[in-house]
């Protein structure tokens, strides 16, 4: 038998734990805890499990109301009634660690990590989406992470068998050594099938199912808990490796276990392996487990009880089946080729007891274990930033304006940020599974609901660059744009979930940064009556060159309550009317302009008002049901020339020009490529052009502009310049392929 370590104050703090809270564990305890416990406490009190520095903020947000179902973090996901006797399931989690030191790997895994907290609700998953953050593209390292990462997304879902329909990816120099992969999952489950993450009921057998527990992914919560560095690198074992055509099978054994009734509770085993699944469920219940290691798969030789409970090996379940139907349960897993093997049972104590090899290795209340219980909770201190001392005092009307308006408006619009990523999603199959009706290029992805005359709208959103310059007012900004991207797909906002992305919260002007996001998100999810139905944290996004800037990433649902209120993005036909709806401030802090053509992130982010905003999407929303709307767009990176540039080409199908003047205010270049909020861009048959002025002027709050109309073969600005869409195209399709078959 292999000899452990003796568990002392200095093993507790190699763990990644404090001396406050070890000597905490003692007082749990009333004694030294094994090595087992240790690691389990270790795993469950990590920031990645535990939320402790996070929790108290959180619970700020609106987590409940309008059609939500659970409340936030009750679930593996989050829930809400779309009708029908239907409800959407989805969330979005983090895998960013793991992914800057293996991207293929890191990013797979967390595609199917998010998949399963959505099946074990009992949904069946529709669409993935992501939200991806990369370094400077010229970097070869960032090529690298960012081929790799695209690759795992791709692989996996593609063998899993869900379309991957709709994301955004972001070029910025801080994410160079700390890449951000946040992956989303939407599902539909019917609301008499949907499943809990609990154990109850004293007897009920407790069953490990799916792939066998090896070591890998082994402390993968807590790596996710610090700052990466070069050690970062002798860390692969913490990144756990992924099996799709596995997980394929998990899900319809899953599903089938959960309509047939047998089952009590089920989780997923992600973060912190079975020590979380095990702790969380019996706590929620009420409960405890009685564990038998003994009993658990293994695929390799001499693991200890630590490694058992630590590991983050994939593609597994915890199952509490009702009591007489394990052979039921074991029979579905079987005929799908998977392990089913019963652990333990549900206790009335409230302990977690982990027997191994004849030896009991830990007894642990389960309450103390778990976010919401006896898990440390902390608010840390605040300091704004002094940076922010310097962004502010930026003065855009000192800088030299352009002598060719042309030639700047193609190199923004040659920005990474701005060009197309087809590159990215032509590598994901967008259509499987047949419910794709808007993929990936338009403002946000539409799948059809089968069985009904409804369908989803889905995005994710954030402009980091604005939340880094006022992290408030560029998270009301994220929520925002994220429901304007929602109704101009037709869709009325449903619900948000989250990805906070932010470095060392022990760091009083990250910490600042992070509960000034939360006040701007709760403020904007209030207004749109989109409540947060849970989400991840992740913090610790460093590297030796510092920390990213705080990128809290918006997901949204949206229901589009008949087919024909769907709307698209691109131009339509010739002779179509061009409006824009919003006001222009001529707004350049944080924009693409300023930082392609004078290397700048300075100034304010734009002005954002909610009541404006909200206005602006039920007008939008109301015009679209009317039958009046032909296509809707909305502004944002590289201001109003860049987006009507995208409503000419981003149908490669048919791709028409327009001839528009845009309203100058004081400067031709702030106007062009000005980011205000709440602008959207609409085109109507000009037999209906009449009837949305009469519309808009009873919104005297909100500015109508006409443009011009769509003609012609090419971007005709009046008294400015002309491009042709050939000239367009080929930046906006080329310019990312380009870059990533270059060599230096």
């Amino acid at each position: 038998m292999i000899k452990e370590p003796e568990v002392t104050l200095e093993l507790a703090l190699e763990h990644g734990l404090n001396e406050e809270e070890y000597n905490r564990i003692l007082k749990i305890l009333g004694r030294v805890p094994t090595f087992t416990e240790l690691g389990i406490f270790s795993v469950m009190w990590s920031e990645h499990c535990s939320y402790k520095n996070s929790i108290a903020q959180l619970k700020t947000l609106p987590r409940s109301g309008g059609r939500l179902l659970v409340e936030a973090g009750a679930e593996n996901a989050g829930l809400i009634d779309i009708g029908d006797d239907l409800a959407v399931a989805f969330k979005i989690e983090s895998h960013n660690h793991p992914s800057a030191v293996e991207p293929y790997q890191g990013a797979a895994t967390g595609v199917g990590g998010i998949m399963r907290d959505i099946f074990t609700m009992g949904a069946r998953p529709i669409a993935s989406l992501n939200s991806l953050r990369f370094g400077n593209l010229d970097d070869d390292k960032t090529k690298y992470l960012f081929s790799g990462v695209v690759k795992g997304i791709g692989d996996y879902g593609n063998c899993f068998g869900v379309p991957t329909v709709a994301g955004e990816v972001y070029f910025e120099d801080c994410y160079k050594g700390n890449p951000l992969v946040n992956a989303m999952a939407v599902g539909i489950v019917n609301k008499k099938h949907i499943a809990s993450a609990i154990a109850k009921g004293e007897g009920n057998p407790v069953m490990i199912v799916g792939s066998s527990t090896g070591r890998d992914g082994i402390h993968g919560a807590t790596f996710a808990s610090e700052e990466i560095s070069e050690e970062s690198e002798t860390k692969r074992p913490s990144v756990q490796v992924g099996d799709p055509f596995t997980e394929k099978l998990l899900l319809e054994a899953t599903l089938e276990i959960i309509k047939n009734g047998w089952i009590v509770g089920i989780q997923d085993m992600g973060a912190a392996g079975i020590s979380c699944s095990t702790s969380e469920m019996s706590a929620k219940g009420k409960s405890g487990m009685k564990i038998n290691l003994d009993k658990v798969p293994l695929r390799e030789d001499k693991m200890t009880a630590y490694e058992i409970m630590l590991s983050e090996s994939q593609e597994r379940m915890l199952c509490c089946v009702k009591k007489g139907y394990e052979d039921k349960v074991k029979e579905v897993f079987t005929k799908w080729d998977l392990n089913c093997e019963i652990i333990g049972e549900v206790t009335n104590d409230g302990l977690l007891h982990i027997d191994y090899q004849g030896v009991r290795k830990a007894t642990i209340p389960s309450y103390e274990l778990v976010l919401g219980g006896g898990a440390p909770v902390y608010i840390r201190e605040q300091k704004e930033p002094e940076y922010l001392k310097e962004t502010r005092s930026f003065n855009p009307n000192l800088l030299p304006e352009p002598e060719n308006l042309k030639d700047t408006f193609l190199k923004v619009f040659s920005s990474p940020n701005i060009v197309s990523k087809q590159w990215v999603y032509h590598q994901y199959d967008t259509m499987v599974r047949t419910n794709t009706i808007v993929g990936p290029g338009c403002d946000s992805a539409v799948i059809y609901i089968k069985g009904t005359n409804k369908a989803l709208a889905m995005k994710t959103d954030c402009n980091a660059r604005y939340v880094y310059l006022n992290p408030k007012e560029g998270t009301k900004i994220a929520v925002s744009e994220c429901a304007r991207n929602i109704v101009c797909s037709g869709a009325i906002p449903l619900g948000v979930t989250n990805c906070l992305n932010f470095g060392n919260p022990y760091k009083p002007e990250i910490y600042w940064q992070f509960a000034q996001a939360i006040a701007g998100m709760g403020e904007a999810c209030r207004k749109f009556n989109t409540p947060v139905t849970g989400g991840n944290v992740s913090f610790y996004n460093e590297s030796p060159d510092g920390a990213v800037y705080p990128t809290p990433t918006i997901g949204m649902v949206g229901l589009i309550e008949d087919l024909k209120h769907i709307t698209t993005s691109y131009f339509k036909d010739e002779g179509d009317v061009i409006y824009l709806i919003g006001e222009d401030f001529e707004e350049i802090g944080g924009s693409e302009y300023l930082k392609v053509i004078y290397n700048k992130v300075a100034g304010d982010c734009p002005h954002i008002n909610l009541d404006k905003e909200k206005k602006l999407q039920d007008v939008l929303l109301s015009l679209i049901r009317k039958g009046l709307i032909k296509s809707a767009h909305d502004i944002s990176e590289g201001g109003i020339v860049s987006a009507i540039a995208e409503c000419c080409i981003i149908n490669q199908e048919k791709q028409i020009g327009c001839e528009v003047e845009i309203p100058v205010k004081s400067r031709k270049d702030f106007s062009l490529f000005s980011e205000s909020q709440s602008r959207i861009i609409v085109t109507v048959s000009k037999e209906n052009s009449e009837e949305l002025e009469k519309n808009l002027e009873l919104e005297p709050e909100l500015e109508l502009k006409k443009l011009g109309i769509v003609s012609g073969s090419s971007l005709k600005i009046k008294n400015l310049f002309e491009v042709e869409l050939t000239l367009l195209s080929d930046i906006y399709y080329n310019t990312i392929p380009r870059i990533m078959s270059s060599e230096k």
